[in-house]
C-alpha cells in the first residue's frame, strides 16, 4: 500500500508549498529557496529523504587539479555537491589539458593572462571560492593573484614564504583558510600540541628531537606539519633546527625501514618525533601515519564551506587555518 507523503519545500509569503509522490521509484521535487529534497521508495523500504543546503551548490576552482592531491581534493568536492567552474590554472606543462571528474570536464589554463581569466570567474560566479593545490614555487605569485582579484580562497599547498603569504592576503582583506596541513584529525594532534606548548613551556627542555619524515618521491620541500610541531617541541623547551630532519624520499626505504605499504608509495604521509631526555633514561616519541589522499581532500571540502559561510557573514576576521574550522563544529 502506497501512501501519498507531503515535504514541505520553502516557506513564502505565509504559505507553505509541497512536493508529493504516490508512484513507485524516486521523485525529485522542485526547487525551493532553501532546500533540493529527493525523496526514495521501494515496498516494505522506509521513505528516505536526502536535503542538501544552497551552500553545498556553491562554485570553486580547483586549481593544481591535474596532480593527484588536485584530482582528489576536485573528486571529494564533487561528490560533497560542489560545482567546480569549467576551467582552473596549472604549470605551462598542463595548459591545454583537459580533466575530466564526476561527469565534468575542467580546462587547464597556463600561466598566460591568468588575471583576466579568474576576474571574468569571478563576475561570473561571486560566490567562488578557489582552491590551490599548485607547487611551493607558485604559493607567492598565486596568493597575490587571487588578493588583487579579491577572490576568497583555501591554501592547501606547502612552502613558499609563509611569512609574505599571511602578510599578502592581511594587506589585501581577501578571506582565506591557510593551513600547512588538511587532515582534521591530523590538525586536532596539531592542536593538542599547541596547548601543551601553550601552557607547559619549556616542559621538554634538554631533551634532543630527533624527527623523520616520508612522503612520495614527488614531494620536494619538508612536511608543513613536522614544521609546525616542530615549532611547538621548541616552545616546550628542545632546541632543533629544520635542517636535522631526516626526509624519506627513496621507496625501497619507505618500504624497508620506515614500512610504508607499496600500494601507497605514491601517496602518503608518516612522521615520527622522537624525544630523549638529557641523560637517556626517559624517551617519548609521537607518530602518526596516513595513507592515501582521502583525509585531507574531505578536510578541504570541509575548509571550502567553513570559507564560504565566513564570507557570506562578511566575519570581520580574514584569515583561518583549520583548527579555526575544527572548532566550528561543522565538519561533515
Amino acid at each position: 500500500m502506497w501512501a501519498v507523503i507531503k515535504v514541505p519545500l520553502y516557506i513564502n509569503g505565509g504559505g507553505i508549498r509541497y512536493g508529493s509522490s504516490s508512484k513507485n521509484g524516486c521523485n525529485s521535487f522542485v526547487r525551493g529557496r532553501k532546500y533540493s529534497v529527493k525523496m526514495c521508495s521501494t515496498p516494505g523500504q522506509n521513505v528516505q529523504v536526502s536535503v542538501k543546503s544552497k551552500i553545498e551548490q556553491l562554485p570553486i576552482m580547483v586549481n593544481g587539479c591535474t596532480g593527484k592531491m588536485g584530482r582528489a581534493v576536485l573528486e571529494a568536492s564533487i561528490a560533497a555537491g560542489l560545482q567546480p567552474v569549467p576551467i582552473c590554472f596549472g604549470g605551462p606543462e598542463d595548459e591545454g589539458k583537459t580533466v575530466e571528474a564526476g561527469g565534468k570536464e575542467i580546462i587547464v589554463h597556463g600561466p598566460s593572462d591568468r588575471e583576466n581569466i579568474l576576474s571574468s570567474v569571478f563576475e561570473e560566479h561571486p560566490n567562488l571560492i578557489v582552491v590551490d593545490y599548485t607547487l611551493p614555487a607558485a604559493v607567492n605569485d598565486n596568493s597575490e593573484l587571487y588578493c588583487k582579484v579579491g577572490v576568497p580562497f583555501v591554501m592547501g599547498t606547502t612552502g613558499g614564504d609563509r611569512e609574505k603569504l599571511y602578510k599578502t592576503v592581511a594587506d589585501s582583506k581577501v578571506y582565506a583558510v591557510i593551513s600547512p596541513q588538511m587532515g582534521k584529525q591530523v590538525v586536532a594532534f596539531l592542536a593538542a600540541m599547541e596547548i601543551m606548548a601553550e601552557q607547559f613551556p619549556g616542559a621538554f627542555s634538554g631533551y634532543s628531537l630527533q624527527v623523520m619524515e616520508s612522503h612520495q618521491a614527488s614531494k620536494l620541500d619538508t612536511s608543513g606539519t613536522a614544521k609546525a610541531v616542530i615549532s611547538c617541541f621548541e616552545k616546550l623547551g628542545v632546541s632543533f633546527d629544520l635542517d636535522e630532519v631526516q626526509l624519506i624520499r627513496d621507496p625501497v626505504q619507505q618500504v624497508e625501514m620506515v614500512g610504508v605499504p607499496e600500494e601507497y608509495l605514491l601517496g602518503h604521509a608518516f612522521h615520527m618525533y622522537h624525544l630523549t631526555s638529557p641523560d637517556g633514561t626517559v624517551s617519548f616519541e609521537f607518530q602518526h601515519n596516513v595513507c592515501g589522499r582521502s583525509i585531507y581532500a574531505e578536510g578541504t571540502v570541509d575548509a571550502i564551506l567553513f570559507l564560504a559561510k565566513k564570507v557570506k557573514l562578511k566575519e570581520e576576521k580574514r584569515i583561518y587555518d583549520m583548527i579555526d574550522v575544527l572548532r566550528e563544529g561543522n565538519m561533515r
